[in-house]
């Protein structure tokens, strides 16, 4: 099978999960295409825009950064991210995300079904 990228549509989540700001969302692939997967999307986040804490309960969270900078924050604190991070969130743990930087901050986000 293959999804054509004219097949994979954008979407615009404001304040997403009580964050600032908008995200903008393209569904590479849904919970119909993926098993065991509630998300595949690619994620843009402008400068000053966030998603706001959120947890991961039964499912594990993949954010792999592909452009830009950003500042996760976990349980045990903030942490910058870039270009090749791997940001994992599972087992009830929660996570938040923003972009302070000019430059869009992008990446991929998989959410596995334990």
């Amino acid at each position: 099978m293959i999804k054509k990228a004219s097949e994979m549509h954008s979407t615009i989540k404001s304040q997403m999960r009580g964050g600032s700001g908008q995200v903008v969302m393209k569904a590479i692939a849904d919970e119909g295409t993926v098993k065991h997967c509630r998300l595949f999307s690619e994620l843009r986040i402008e400068k000053g825009c966030s998603i706001g804490t959120h947890d991961h309960v039964n499912e594990t969270e993949y954010y792999w950064i592909t452009s830009g900078r950003g500042i996760v924050t976990e349980a045990d604190g903030e942490k910058v991210v870039e270009a090749g991070d791997l940001v994992i969130t599972g087992g009830g743990a929660s996570h938040a995300i923003r972009n302070e930087e000019d430059e869009p901050l992008t990446f991929l986000a998989l959410i596995i079904l334990d």
